[in-house]
């Protein structure tokens, strides 16, 4: 494996403008990261065009700032990662435009990062680290999954969401009870008032083998209960039955992935990652099988560019040539390869 320095991480996938620095040396220099929640709380959701606006104006400054922070120059990278996909493409062009000019501008190899990887790799990040293979769980806003990890670039998926994802779910059901945008830690922080056994829902797909999931039902059966005249206390209730059914359904298909696999380690990421139900849920589930449970920090949960600096040195350390890749809004992970191996969906 090459010895690299400091690789430059950008994430713009979404509602986050986020840098950050990597090397092998000293590991996470720095991070920094704007969120867009309070911006687009007004509309109830992320909009497009507003995103991509607000990363045109912040990312040079936030560049600026990541290297202050970990007190280099730009002269000082050994190279430049950046969320190539999926996302919203407005907002992931305006981070592969930056990288890209920035990247020739210094003569820097540049490296597309698929944004599922960041996650499934961010556990890396921690101290101890978990070692390949491993099975992880992937749930957050937009994508719920199952896969099997053997190395960077080798994922197979075990089993997905067939609907909503989890974090959808969440945010549906909290906006449901009228909570503020973003709704799911909402929700969790509602969900610690509520009493659990006053209300219970069905923990969809459990009772048949396989590792989909499917959370639609579950989002309807809330709605189902929910009536006008529930106080705080009933909503609270209300909304601990459904974060326990959630989090038990994955903690269920995680035993099983980890049963069908053989493989003694669980890593967990994405935003409902940071849900300390599910932690908990998970602990349990991976104790009473003496397997090994990782998290990364709850900051590295949600959105960040930490985790794209790690794959971008991974995969450049592996040997992996510099290229460039245009955004792609939908990017199956299936198509991954191992650095240094062509993406045969993708023109190198």
């Amino acid at each position: 494996m090459k010895v690299l320095g400091p690789i430059l991480g950008l994430e713009t996938s979404c509602d986050e403008t986020a840098a950050a620095i990597y090397d092998g040396q000293h590991g996470l220099r720095a991070h920094v990261l704007h969120s867009q929640a309070a911006m687009h709380a007004e509309y109830g959701g992320v909009v497009p065009e507003l995103a991509a606006r607000d990363h045109v104006g912040r990312i040079q400054a936030l560049v600026a700032a990541v290297l202050k922070q970990a007190g280099l120059h730009a002269a000082d990278l050994d190279g430049i990662a950046y969320t190539a996909g999926p996302g919203l493409i407005g907002a992931l062009l305006v981070g592969g435009a930056f990288a890209a000019g920035l990247a020739q501008s210094l003569d820097l190899p540049l490296i597309p990062i698929h944004h599922l990887e960041g996650h499934l790799l961010a556990p890396m990040l921690e101290s101890p680290r978990p070692e390949f293979p491993f099975v992880a769980l992937l749930v957050s806003g937009g994508h719920t999954m199952l896969a099997r990890v053997d190395g960077v670039g080798q994922y197979e998926i075990l089993g997905e969401t067939l609907d909503d994802a989890a974090g959808e779910a969440f945010d549906k059901t909290a906006k449901a009870l009228g909570l503020p945008y973003p709704g799911g830690p909402e929700l969790a922080k509602l969900a610690a008032r509520g009493n659990s056994g006053v209300f219970r829902f069905a923990r969809p797909m459990t009772d048949r083998p396989g590792l989909d999931f499917s959370f639609s039902g579950l989002k309807t059966a809330v709605l189902t209960q929910l009536k006008p005249d529930f106080d705080d206390q009933a909503k609270a209730d209300l909304a601990r039955a459904f974060e326990e059914a959630v989090t038990d359904t994955l903690a269920i298909k995680c035993e099983r992935a980890l049963d069908a696999t053989g493989l003694s380690s669980l890593i967990v990421a994405g935003g409902v990652g940071a849900n300390r139900r599910l932690r908990e849920r998970l602990k349990l589930a991976t104790d009473r099988r003496r397997a090994a449970l990782y998290f990364p920090r709850p900051e590295f949960c949600t959105d960040n560019a930490a985790m794209i600096a790690y794959a971008g040195w991974a995969r450049l350390s592996a040997g992996e040539s510099a290229r460039g890749l245009p955004a792609r809004a939908r990017w199956p992970l299936q198509e991954l390869r191992a650095p240094g191996v062509a993406d045969p969906a993708v023109p190198v």
